[in-house]
């Protein structure tokens, strides 16, 4: 039979630290093999973006930063209503739980589609704001209009999967997430080429194509998370054991809702504008580097995600069992397990940055063919490959602190980090030592900030963390 996690934290039932390992590891791998996935998926993207040259890499490198802060802001939005969520779960508290659930979903399409239509107001200006030169500017506008477009939509299938992910079911939203990194590639490559012969097994095959070049790309992920997100809100408000919708559910959207929503959500909306605008000022030091350097930036960081993302996928199990275990009262078993993961995560992205430092060329190799954006790209990438035990830490432990509810101290953390480390030593690098600087100053930051969420793991735990766990009540 089955067994039911959650379940025998939200019973009470006695865990053995060997079952604790086992619970984690559980959860985190169908998270951690659909991260993977899509990095995979996105390095195949990236792959066929690069045939088109390094204009267009550049043109989506130049915007990427931007499309980062406006789901990053959307994603705060999710986070007010996914850990209250797991609260009142861990609780026992269906019925609450089930109306934050429809609140939620309500919330972010609102706020999403106002932010798009803010974005694609500004889609035409935004290039050269960013110090984009004018051989870049059109492709970067289409691709951050069609991104400004589908973000209600790509959002709606973000809090679906958050709020499936609360409730206990990670396997589900992994495995969509699969299943649309490939819808991604087949669209990309319908949309982005001419049409062509193709060589399958010998033969020779007509495939069809649009050769809309970089809108194709925008359009193809676009389509591919609509589908996706269509297909995860089936799941959520139908076939959902706990969260699917009820017509004798008639609970109103409530004042300590809202203020429990807003706490968690205003504390990492500003984090997430903070190091979004980061991420844009970091674009803008490298931008006068040449389209070489935002070419080799814009693949390089795609690359890296190879390393990180098995640290998000953790991060999103960690997040759902210590919010059910403090929403069940079981503090102590939420500290033990926030530090197992946190542990979990640091061994599996060491592992993994070694072999990126390895593979740094063969990657780079893979995505672009020009020589002098893979030579410089592997270069990035092996300075990085230092900072990944650290950049776990502090992935992971935010994800604690999440599932607590606390998202005041690591945006807190995040800031410091990003505004005094990386900020400030990429602007004082980039002249002397080119795009190598700015990872330098990145790799630096990366291993402060996991070792200032270490100390505060280890200070603060985070059963005595400020959280919303009371809110359930």
């Amino acid at each position: 039979m089955k067994r039911d996690y959650f379940e025998q934290i939200r019973n009470g039932s006695e865990i053995t630290l060997r079952d604790q390992l086992y619970i984690i590891a559980m959860l985190s791998i169908p998270a951690i093999l659909s991260q993977i996935s899509t990095v995979i998926m996105e390095y195949v993207d990236q792959s066929m973006v690069g045939r088109l040259g390094p204009t267009s890499s550049a043109a989506i490198g130049l915007v990427s930063s931007t499309t980062w802060l406006i789901g990053g802001l959307c994603r705060s939005v999710t986070m007010g209503f996914t850990v209250q969520v797991a609260h009142n779960i861990g609780a026992k508290k269906f019925p609450q739980a089930r109306a934050i659930n429809k609140h939620g979903i309500i919330s972010v399409l609102v706020f999403s589609s106002l932010i798009g239509l803010i974005c694609f107001a500004i889609s035409g200006h935004l290039p050269y704001w960013l110090g984009g030169s004018e051989d870049i500017v059109r492709e970067a506008t289409i691709y951050f209009a069609i991104f400004a477009l589908a973000l209600p939509i790509t959002n709606l299938g973000g809090v679906a999967s958050g709020m499936l992910q609360c409730s206990g079911n990670i396997r589900t939203p992994s495995i969509l997430n699969v299943v649309g990194c490939f819808l991604n590639v087949f669209f990309n490559f319908l949309l982005i080429f001419p049409s062509r012969y193709i060589s399958v097994f010998g033969a020779r095959v007509f495939f069809p194509g649009f050769n809309l070049g970089v809108a194709g790309a925008a359009l193809g992920t676009a389509i591919s998370q609509g589908i996706v997100a269509l297909t995860l809100l089936f799941f959520l408000l139908i076939k959902s054991p706990i969260l699917h919708l009820r017509t004798e559910d008639k609970i109103p959207f409530s004042v300590k809702e809202l203020k429990a929503a807003l706490h968690i959500a205003i504390p990492f909306a500003i984090e997430q504008g903070i190091m979004g605008w980061g991420y844009v000022f970091c674009t803008r030091i490298v931008s006068p580097l040449g389209v070489t350097a935002l070419a080799a930036n814009s693949f390089s960081v795609s690359a890296e995600s190879l390393c990180y993302m098995p640290g998000y996928g953790i991060a999103s199990a960690a997040t759902a069992l210590i919010g059910q275990s403090l929403g069940a009262g079981r503090n102590k078993l939420a500290e033990r397990l926030g530090w197992l993961a946190t542990i979990l995560g640091m061994l599996v992205m060491t592992c993994t940055g070694i072999l990126m430092y390895i593979f740094a060329p063969s990657i780079l190799g893979f995505l672009t063919p020009d020589p002098e954006i893979q030579a410089l790209g592997a270069q990035v990438l092996r300075i990085e490959a230092f900072a990944e035990p650290l950049f776990a830490a502090s992935i992971v432990a935010t994800g604690v602190f999440r599932g607590a509810g606390d998202t005041l101290g690591p945006s807190i953390i995040n800031f410091i980090s990003m505004w005094a480390v990386r900020l400030t030593m990429a602007f004082f690098l980039a002249p002397i030592l080119g795009l190598p600087g700015v990872w330098i100053a990145m790799c630096s930051d990366l291993c402060v900030r996991g070792t200032l969420f270490l100390i505060r793991l280890w200070r603060k735990p985070i059963s005595k963390a400020h959280s919303i766990a009371g809110a359930a009540g």
